[in-house]
């Protein structure tokens, strides 16, 4: 079935819920990281189903392509933090970062559907 929104998406979806999950998460950390670790991570998280609901709206295999990996690459930042915060003790990361690798995959045989299309 072909997806007729980008909120049809399994990619998004679980993106999606993944930033919630770290706005969760983040309410929670100290308050010295407020404007540190707390912003970078709830700003590369957001990124992330943004730039698949913007590759989705694009009529182009190439330019869907380029935004699917700008989500992987905050999906990549993200996923640092994460390790970071799991590293510094500041709170256990290790399902969120699983989340990561999922979506991840997910991306991946997205943008390796697309170009097997356009071939």
């Amino acid at each position: 079935m072909k997806a007729k929104r980008y909120e049809d998406l399994i990619v998004w979806q679980k993106s999606f819920a993944l930033v919630k999950n770290i706005y969760s998460l983040t309410e929670k950390f100290p308050n010295e990281e407020k404007y540190s670790m707390t912003n970078q991570v709830r700003r590369s998280c957001v990124s992330i189903p943004a730039n698949i609901a913007e590759g989705f709206g694009r009529y182009h295999p190439k330019e869907k392509i380029r935004f699917y990996n700008i989500s992987i690459a905050s999906l990549n930042e993200t996923e640092n933090y994460l390790k970071l915060a799991q590293d510094l003790k500041i709170s256990d990361t290790n399902a969120l970062q699983k989340e990561c690798v999922e979506i991840r995959k997910m991306l991946c045989s997205y943008i390796k559907a697309i170009r097997s299309n356009t071939n």
